[in-house]
């Protein structure tokens, strides 16, 4: 069986290096750039699963398939390619605001909201706990707002490095026999060839080939993982499913000393802001949420990101007298119209698997989409 991924970002990525561990199957990866550089390499890498509000439904089993695949596919991966995936495993605490319209993240109400999510996740074998404003200064006493009235934390919930994580699923996939081509663009040119196949109740295309800059390749299935390249690519199969740029900025702080207890660094999130400890006193603060014009073109706000950098020193006061390092911004694909991420087959062809959209949750869920794309798959056959 012959498997055409393209795109190369966390989500690609994590599904060749799945596909590479299925008896007889081929799989060549197309990518116009090198690994990691669009969504995936502006990525804070924020894994937001037990601590989500979902609780049911596809939503909140592809984050638990994730959060529990995390736990061990990091060791598997540093264990199979030598290399190092920073992660951070001392989870993730969410403060709680009197004045957040958040309906599970503010407000004394709130509490009592998270206090019955905790014993939801306890049925379903997954910790929270609530604390209370005297508890979080106890574990975080750099944070320092009036308005914060206590704090979520889920110990079970992660950071890690989205670019170390996706070039150590590209290494691990090409050690199973993966075919890599970067720098390699699926053309809009030609639209590619397909025939009928008679597929009851309705007559389905199977795609047959597609057409690159190096020339045509004949493939049993394609996978459009490509972020916001996917919609080009359906747009030329006549079945364009849209995909719009949100863009988010970032910056990395140097305060050249670690915030609060240097014995539990977790990330700390409040209004939708993350503060992702580096290491010697280094953060990261993100992200910015900008949305397009009707014409899906969208630039970086300063004078949001400069909110951002305001906001985080609100609830942190120490980070004024930190030094902005750099800044950085990326495009999130948010389906338009469709919850995010798309993983289905293309409408009217039995060979095309769309894996695309995952907006703010690309890294979250790339191990479970990975293994959705492998079940549809295999369940059909070659």
């Amino acid at each position: 069986m012959n498997v055409v991924i393209i795109g190369c970002g966390v989500v690609g990525a994590a599904i060749a290096y799945q596909l590479s561990q299925v008896k007889g199957v081929n799989i060549t990866v197309f990518d116009q750039n090198q690994p990691a550089q669009a969504s995936t390499g502006a990525a804070l890498g924020v894994l937001m699963g037990v601590i989500s509000h979902k609780i049911k439904g596809k939503a909140w089993q592809m984050r638990q398939e994730s959060i529990q695949r995390y736990e061990t596919l990091i060791l598997e991966l540093e264990g199979i390619t030598g290399r190092k995936i920073p992660c951070n495993r001392q989870g993730i605490v969410m403060l709680l605001s009197e004045d957040s319209e958040h309906p599970l993240a503010s407000g004394v109400e709130a509490i009592t909201e998270w206090e019955q999510l905790r014993e939801i996740r306890k049925a379903q074998g997954w910790q929270l706990a609530v604390w209370h404003k005297d508890k979080l200064q106890k574990f975080c006493p750099q944070i320092n707002h009036p308005t914060i009235i206590g704090a979520v934390y889920s110990p079970q919930d992660r950071q890690l490095n989205p670019t170390a994580l996706t070039l150590a699923f590209v290494d691990g996939a090409q050690r199973n026999g993966v075919k890599f081509k970067f720098g390699v663009a699926v053309k809009n040119k030609q639209a590619p060839s397909s025939q009928l196949i008679q597929i009851s109740p309705t007559v389905t295309k199977q795609l047959k080939s597609i057409e690159t800059s190096e020339g045509t390749v004949n493939a049993d299935w394609f996978i459009v993982a490509a972020g916001l390249g996917s919609t080009a690519l359906t747009a030329q199969l006549n079945h364009k499913v849209h995909i719009r740029p949100v863009l988010g900025q970032a910056l990395y702080l140097s305060l050249g000393r670690i915030l609060g207890n240097p014995d539990f660094q977790p990330v700390i999130t409040g209004n939708d802001i993350h503060l992702v400890p580096m290491g010697s006193g280094d953060y990261w603060v993100g992200a910015t949420v900008e949305f397009p014009n009707h014409a899906d073109e969208i630039s970086a706000k300063k004078e949001l990101l400069e909110s951002l950098q305001k906001q985080a020193i609100a609830f942190c006061p120490d980070l004024a007298s930190a030094k902005v390092v750099r800044t950085w911004s990326g495009l999130r694909p948010r389906p338009e119209n469709s919850p995010a991420p798309v993983i289905d087959k293309l409408p009217g062809f039995s060979n095309v698997l769309l894996a695309t959209g995952h907006y703010r949750n690309g890294v979250l869920l790339a191990p479970a989409t990975a293994l959705a794309v492998e079940n549809m798959i295999i369940s059909q056959g070659s």
